[in-house]
């Protein structure tokens, strides 16, 4: 028998430390090679880390939310035959951990280079047995427990309908309240829980404070008139073939391609520490995409060059990417002016956040219908239904002035309430 110390091998891009979203083994738990072991998360991707040996986990670099340095001891796994032992040897002399920064298995530990990193307190293996012994006092049926355990839910935090036993239709209820509010009887209150930030989520609340923090923003919002456009999509929706069916989305891309070149302070990034602003030419436009995990923004390169059609594709494209967690570093980077949109809950209006350093971010609002007086054709006015949507824009007040940002959103106006511009040359 031996034990080998798989390492956090160099994840490129100048990374030094990585964050543990999500581990998939415990103290104890059998491990094949290639299996997956945890999923740490840089300030690019999240990685998943797949073991490099099979064997039993013996011990783990920390709980979920920590912070570990590159080179730095993530498992180590009791290993079966004597070549363990030289790989543990090649291994430690090999890579030289580096001193921890941050949050982690704390200071001093790569300093040791210890060959069996410290149990973690939570997962030791007394804390699974007291956490067993939890389990069992609660009555149910072993269909039920391995169910349960399955999905990953703890009974006692079941509450059991009858005679004290949880029961499948508990479950189901557990499922149901979980999943999304569910119902639960009048009288009853769901217990309090204590959700800790990490991941993405500590990412996009970092981002969000530092923007805060140090943009100062303002917000202007227009009514746009998008009958007319509506209409020009639903016709080419019925024309359009095996081509993906067209959203609002690129066709206001388009507008906002169309309208930048004459706003070039608006599609620009700002290092506000070597206080320098960059106005790109190409707009690699950020989508602020919703992910079970929290929002991500997948960028479109190059998106003037695109056309309707292939800016739906990318669209859908970056969208499933961000979701499913397979988009890259490159994919997540770059953007130079954002869009987000909240779709059908959109709201009337909105004051989106900056997504730093870019100076720009639009927001397009729910589509609404409305009487509103139009010409009439003989001079006179009519009233009639139009579908009306506004479209907000925030600005970093430090390099883009209200008037500018009043006067592009004027110019996207135009192209908006006359379609026939989006496709012209």
């Amino acid at each position: 028998m031996g034990t080998f110390t798989f390492r956090l091998p160099d994840i490129g891009e100048g990374i030094a430390e990585a964050e543990i979203v999500a581990w998939h083994v415990k103290v104890g738990d059998l491990v094949a090679e290639d299996g997956r072991v945890a999923d740490l998360m840089t300030d690019k991707a999240t990685v998943e880390m797949e073991s490099p040996v099979s064997g039993r986990i013996i011990s783990i670099a920390g709980d979920v939310g920590d912070v570990i340095a590159i080179g730095s001891p993530l498992v180590v796994i009791e290993t079966e035959g004597d070549e363990a032992e030289a790989e543990v040897s090649s291994d430690a002399s090999a890579v030289e951990p580096s001193p921890l920064q941050g949050r982690g298995l704390g200071e001093g530990a790569a300093d040791a280079a210890p060959a069996v990193i410290p149990l973690s307190p939570t997962l030791s293996p007394e804390g699974e047995r007291e956490k067993v012994a939890h389990r069992s006092k609660v009555l149910a049926s072993p269909a039920v427990r391995a169910r349960a355990d399955a999905l990953g839910i703890d009974l006692a935090e079941v509450k059991p309908s009858e005679e004290g036993r949880v029961r499948h239709a508990d479950l189901d209820a557990f499922l149901a309240y979980n999943a999304g509010g569910g119902f639960r009887p009048a009288g009853t209150a769901r217990k309090d829980e204590t959700v800790k930030v990490i991941g993405l989520r500590r990412r996009i609340a970092e981002n969000m404070a530092a923007s805060k923090r140090a943009i100062p923003h303002f917000t202007y919002v227009e009514e746009c008139d998008v009958t007319a456009l509506e209409a020009m999509r639903a016709q080419l929706n019925e024309a359009r073939g095996s081509k993906p069916k067209l959203t609002m989305l690129p066709l206001l891309i388009t507008a906002i391609c169309k309208a930048l070149p004459d706003f070039p302070m608006l599609n620009a990034r700002y290092d506000d520490e070597a206080g320098v602003v960059t106005r790109h030419g190409a707009v690699h436009l950020g989508m602020a995409t919703q992910t079970p995990g929290g929002l991500m923004v997948p960028v479109i390169r190059d998106a003037q060059d695109r056309n309707l059609w292939q800016l739906a594709n990318e669209i859908g494209r970056l969208a499933e990417a961000a979701r499913s967690g397979t988009a890259t570093s490159a994919e997540l980077s770059g953007s130079t002016i954002t869009v987000t949109s909240l779709g059908a809950l959109g709201g009337v209006a909105t004051t989106p956040v900056i997504n730093r350093p870019e100076v720009a971010i639009i927001g397009p609002n729910r589509i609404v219908e409305r009487p509103m007086f139009v010409p009439d054709g003989m001079g006179g006015e009519r009233v009639a239904k139009r579908k009306l949507m506004n479209v907000s824009i925030s600005c970093d007040h430090r390099v883009v002035d209200g008037w500018d940002a009043a006067s592009f959103v004027q110019a996207l106006k135009r192209l908006i309430e006359t379609p026939v511009l989006l496709l012209a040359d």
